[in-house]
């Protein structure tokens, strides 16, 4: 193990009180906008006031949602009109975004919302009390227009401050103590000599700690985590960084820097930072078996393998880089063949659970025939539950791809390593079909620290139902078709699932304008050529599984279990012929 880069920073709430404590500033009147926790905030805004400075300091992640989590008594709502701003150096959506889940906290008080064309990063917010009265807002949410590590000019939420002393008013950013180590992180590995061939690491640890508390929300899954947007925005920022060091397009899942762990943990101290080189962990967590048909959380690495083992398959396997075993089962008989496959990104895990259940069904068949890889990236799930045993609740993007840091279905060349095994699987059955189990945030996805959206998957920023996606060989149109026409309609009959999805889909529609799918007997969905793919017809699962548990986990892979089975059974009734 090396250490790259170390360093502990003042905290920027100690900074103003600091500041404006000073007798000289008694009767000033202070706005800050930071990336503290409300609890933070009020207690040093209390501190400010008692030196008699009238400060007033908000949130400047989501101002908007804190602007009526903090300040507005929601009970006493008739309705709201909301005028969010448009800016040229964002998507036009953006702004509109940040006020997600308002309308599920407002206790059915009717919301409006509209563009008001302006650029100054300020909501205009027209209240409409029940004794009917009426109050204007104008609510700011602080940005900057900047250039990230990769060169990409980006609108991004900031701190600030706007003093008032007698007839001084100073209003400007205020860069806080999140947004500086993020630059500083960015910057101690953007400058590092990583030399010139992939993979540069083994495993890149960032760890930070941070002194930001979660506040759930109450709806969904939702909660204002800083702690997870950091992660998020470390980890694809370094895959950015590393994407540009190496000469490929940004958002190419062929690259293998190495494994990108950022971990975050919570401190009552000062924000730091140390960056490590460290090897690759080997090390699979342990714990209690669970009943398949009622797991409510993750299973275990090895009973997976167990589960696998017990079908009486043909075994065979492949390797991931750091020697764990990727396994696979070959059910022969007289059907039609397909492949199932879940975990290739180890953070969706409700597919694991669902492909282990659908070959269960589909064994007891007589002429089952079909193989079965359920976990895929192996590395990646270990550093998953490793991620989850300090934050259960958070989406883990770092486990996403493999130890070599790539995504396993865009590998090439001679060592495909864990994507071996679908090719062992094509080979032995000759499929048509593969079934390919995923999952997507159940809560919201941003990266605060470079322009709010996460780059590259605008379009799963929120939830939007249990979605499907075909990509398909030229020539196989019609079959593509015709799989998720009969694959939708079998799913429409579980009980709940489709208006489950409406929910989600109105959500979505309300809070990020098109959705940009279309929508198939109650489903959203995605239908696309994509020479990629070995076998001609690929159907691709999207349950937003992600942070799930409980009931709500059985669910998703109850829902992940049926959509196989459809699958199988659409390939058995001729329909894809």
């Amino acid at each position: 193990m090396s250490i790259v880069f170390q360093q502990s920073i003042e905290r920027s709430l100690e900074q103003l009180v600091a500041r404006f404590s000073d007798p000289a500033m008694r009767g000033a009147t202070v706005e800050a906008w930071l990336f503290d926790d409300r609890q933070s905030r009020q207690a040093a805004a209390r501190q400010l006031q008692a030196c008699g400075v009238n400060a007033r300091l908000r949130s400047a992640y989501k101002p908007l949602l804190h602007f009526f989590l903090e300040e507005v008594d929601c009970q006493q709502l008739a309705a709201i009109t909301l005028r969010y701003p448009n800016h040229p150096a964002a998507a036009k959506n953006r702004f509109l975004l940040e006020t997600y889940p308002l309308t599920k906290l407002v206790d059915k008080v009717p919301v409006q919302f509209h563009a008001s064309e302006k650029d100054d990063c300020t909501y205009e917010v027209m209240l409409t009390f029940h004794d009917g009265h009426q109050e204007q807002h104008a609510v700011f949410a602080p940005n900057r227009l900047h250039q990230d590590s990769v060169g990409q000019t980006l609108l991004s939420p900031t701190g600030w401050l706007t003093v008032v002393q007698r007839d001084t008013v100073s209003s400007e950013r205020f860069e806080t103590d999140i947004e500086r180590l993020f630059q500083q992180i960015m910057t101690a590995i953007g400058d590092y000599d990583w030399g010139e061939r992939e993979p540069y690491f083994e495993e890149l640890n960032i760890a930070v700690q941070l002194a930001v508390k979660e506040q759930p929300l109450a709806y969904g899954h939702e909660v204002i985590s800083l702690a997870e947007a950091l992660h998020e925005d470390i980890y694809f920022s370094l895959l950015e960084v590393f994407q540009q060091k190496s000469g490929r397009p940004l958002g190419d899942r062929g690259l293998q820097p190495g494994q990108i762990v950022p971990e975050i943990s919570y401190t009552d101290g000062n924000p730091s930072v140390c960056i490590r080189l460290c090897g690759l962990s080997t090390q699979d967590a342990s714990g209690v078996a669970q009943e398949l048909t009622t797991a409510a959380a993750p299973l275990y690495a090895r009973q997976i393998t167990e589960e696998l083992t017990r079908l009486g398959g043909e075994i065979y396997t492949a390797a991931s880089r750091s020697g764990r075993i990727v396994y696979g089962s070959y059910t022969k008989g007289s059907d039609q063949p397909m492949m199932i496959s879940a975990g290739q990104h180890a953070n969706e895990t409700s597919g694991v659970v669902g492909a282990l259940r659908a070959a269960q069904q589909l064994h007891a068949r007589q002429g089952a025939h079909f193989t079965l890889s359920p976990q895929e990236n192996p590395d990646g799930y270990a550093l998953h539950q490793r991620l989850c045993a300090v934050y259960p609740h958070h989406m883990h993007h770092a486990a996403r791809y493999t130890a070599l840091g790539d995504d396993l279905e865009y590998r090439t060349g001679e060592a495909l390593w864990e994507k071996a095994i679908r090719v062992q699987a094509q080979a032995l059955t000759g499929s048509r079909l593969h079934v390919n189990l995923h999952g997507y945030p159940s809560h919201e996805w941003t990266r605060p620290f470079s322009g709010y959206l996460p780059r590259g998957f605008e379009m799963w920023t929120l939830p939007k139902g249990f979605f499907l996606i075909v990509n398909h060989h030229a020539g196989w149109a019609r079959q593509a078709e015709r799989l998720l026409d009969a694959v939708t309609r079998q799913l429409a009959a579980i009980d709940g699932l489709v208006a489950d999805n409406n929910v989600q889909i109105a959500l979505f529609e309300e809070c990020a304008g098109e959705t940009g799918f279309r929508l198939l007997n109650g489903f959203p969905c995605l239908l696309g050529e994509d020479a990629r793919h070995t076998v001609p017809l690929t159907l691709i699962t999207e349950y937003p599984d992600e942070t799930l548990y409980g009931a709500d986990f059985i669910r998703a892979h109850t829902v992940q279990m049926a959509a196989v089975i459809a699958a199988y059974d659409a390939l058995q009734s001729g329909l894809l012929d």
